[in-house]
């Protein structure tokens, strides 16, 4: 096992106790309001381009596809992203590394570009923290897919590149404190 898998296991465990509550009172007050399993599962694009399910709390209500009154709140706060703990447990994401992204984007890159698939995905990342309100800066656009994939994406990429090349244990470290603070 490597220096960065008992780190993730390390942090996805104190993390899991710590918001443990939080997430099961979040996942109450989602299945409340969604009128369904307040748990969203979606596949995504991971290590070496491998799918995984990821888990995070529903938002929207299904039938609809409206955002619920504390969804916003939850994605506001980022709670809706707290089950992702334990993809990171389980060892399908890493506390730090590339947002796993849907089929694509990630799974499309050429080149060099394709190093980022050799990352797990993270819970945060520099392009996460530089993106924290990507949701807002959409809604601005008057064509937003072709926003997200002419600038933010290819942002995205470049820095989740230079993370490639750079990461350690002190960047990890780094990221995770400016993600908190």
């Amino acid at each position: 096992m490597n220096l960065k898998r008992i780190f993730d296991l390390f942090f996805s465990i104190i993390a899991l106790i710590l918001t443990g509550w939080i997430i099961v009172l979040c996942f109450i007050i989602a299945s409340i309001e969604t009128q369904s399993n307040g748990i969203f599962k979606q596949k995504r694009v991971g290590q070496f381009g491998k799918l995984f399910t990821i888990y995070k709390l529903k938002t929207m209500r299904p039938k609809t596809q409206e955002i619920t009154f504390f969804g916003k709140f939850f994605r506001k706060y980022k709670l809706d992203e707290l089950p992702q703990f334990y993809n990171v447990l389980i060892g399908d994401m890493s506390m730090v590394g590339p947002r796993p992204d849907v089929q694509g984007y990630y799974d499309k890159l050429i080149g060099e570009d394709r190093k980022i698939l050799e990352l797990k995905p993270g819970i945060t990342c520099e392009a996460s923290l530089k993106y924290y309100n990507e949701d807002e800066i959409l809604e601005q656009q008057k064509d937003p897919v072709l926003y997200n994939d002419s600038i933010i994406f290819p942002d995205k990429v470049k820095m989740n590149l230079a993370y490639y090349y750079k990461r350690s244990l002190t960047v990890d470290l780094k990221i995770i404190f400016k993600t908190i603070f």
